[in-house]
């Protein structure tokens, strides 16, 4: 997965021609981003949530079928509410993302959820889809990665499938690298992570607030 340079908070300073384009082609595309007072900012947040177990194990599923499964995940997680500086930065970014995406591709992208991941030396997810094909909840997956000097032989790589069961690509969850692809269409995984690795999971989402978890318990701003 090549990485495309990019530039400050706000509208992406990375080409989003060449995102859009890898996204009606492969269906998946890795950028950079260079605003390090947000990614430190992030970064110290999300190290100061597992410092303080403020963290839940995550699951599977939603409501009432929602469920912990340790055998196919394991990591912790806490939603966005946009109640630190870091956090405001990261989901005007979001926004600026939705807005360029959407007058490409006109994917319907309409509100934008996100969690804080951490796992744990051990910690892994198996080969999974963000979306059931034909539910069109969650369209655009995002992952923001906040771990600085991360070695190859600290694993916790994101593993990108073909339609079978061939790997296309792995990334390296560095500082700094967002991972942005389609929900529906491509198969993933993270691979087992052998020291803590923090990262930002992102969900843009057709109009179905009413089904988002994250969005019925706080306002985001959301735009038309």
């Amino acid at each position: 997965m090549s990485l495309l340079p990019s530039g400050l908070t706000g509208l992406p300073a990375f080409d989003i021609d060449t995102v859009c384009e890898a996204l009606a082609g492969p269906g998946y595309v890795a950028v950079r981003l260079t605003d390090t007072e947000m990614l430190a900012a992030l970064r110290q947040e999300a190290e100061a949530l597992w410092t303080e177990d403020a963290l839940t194990p995550a699951g599977i599923g939603r409501a009432e079928d929602h469920e912990l499964i340790a055998r196919v995940r394991r990591d912790k997680t806490k939603w966005l509410d946009g109640s630190s500086l870091g956090q405001i930065a990261y989901l005007a970014f979001a926004e600026a993302l939705r807005r360029d995406i959407n007058a490409q591709l006109m994917l319907g992208l309409f509100a934008f959820e996100a969690h804080f991941a951490v796992y744990e030396s051990g910690g892994f997810y198996k080969r999974h889809v963000d979306s059931f094909r034909g539910a069109r909840n969650r369209v655009l997956s995002t992952v923001l990665y906040l771990n600085p000097d991360w070695r190859a032989g600290d694993g916790g790589h994101l593993r990108i499938f073909g339609a079978g069961k061939e790997i296309l690509t792995e990334l390296r969850p560095e500082f700094g690298t967002l991972a942005v692809f389609l929900s529906e269409d491509i198969p993933h995984e993270v691979t087992i992570s052998h020291r803590e690795r923090f990262s930002i999971a992102g969900w843009h989402r057709c109009n179905d607030r009413g089904l988002a978890p994250a969005l019925q318990v706080r306002a985001l701003p959301i735009a038309p």
